[in-house]
């Protein structure tokens, strides 16, 4: 028997903000790159690969701990609120926090972002440098 579902469309709010968020770190990084001269692509590149890697990494972690827990009774889902479709233990809708902090968190390093678009690898170094 499958329940209602309710956990997975308390959810979907949530995503919808983080997939706006995600769009528009997107534009403004690809516009920070190229108004610094770089690569939009390549580095676009190598943050789908890195955010991949970090989320497929999340994921497994989420799934084997939330195992643990809802295996321990330390949490427990009411069965008529999940959609029914479970990965060992743990409802589906358990990895919507997770998924949606592989986008989220970037995201918001990037809006952040008060370097205003220096170039950190060419600007020299700052501190106290003395001559002597």
């Amino acid at each position: 028997m499958t329940g209602s579902g309710a956990y997975a469309l308390l959810s979907l709010p949530f995503f919808g903000v983080v997939a706006v968020v995600g769009i528009v770190a997107a534009v403004v990084a690809a516009r920070r790159q190229r108004r610094l001269g770089r690569d939009v692509h390549r580095r676009r590149r190598t943050g789908v690969v890195t955010g991949l890697v970090a989320g497929v990494v999340l994921l497994v972690m989420t799934i084997v701990f939330d195992n643990v827990i809802v295996t321990l009774r330390v949490v427990a889902y009411d069965p008529a609120l999940i959609s029914g479709v479970k990965i060992g233990a743990i409802p589906i809708e358990d990895l919507a926090y997770s998924i949606a902090a592989v986008v989220l968190l970037p995201s918001l390093w990037v809006l952040f972002d008060r370097s205003h678009g220096t170039d950190h690898e060419t600007q020299p170094p700052t501190g106290q440098e003395h001559d002597r």
